[in-house]
């Protein structure tokens, strides 16, 4: 699930990068997804499906 989301959110930030349509907000969202992904990553914690 976090993979889907991080692979959306790089997609959106791209498409934000070519056509400067809400380009700071998908920043702040790539960031945040990053964060929970990087803290999930060091507390080996694992998505219940």
């Amino acid at each position: 699930m976090i993979y889907t989301l991080i692979s959306l959110l790089v997609l959106f930030w791209l498409v934000g990068l070519v056509t400067h349509i809400g380009g700071s907000f998908i920043h702040a969202l790539l960031v945040l997804a990053l964060i929970v992904f990087v803290f999930n990553l060091i507390t080996g914690r694992r998505a219940s499906v």
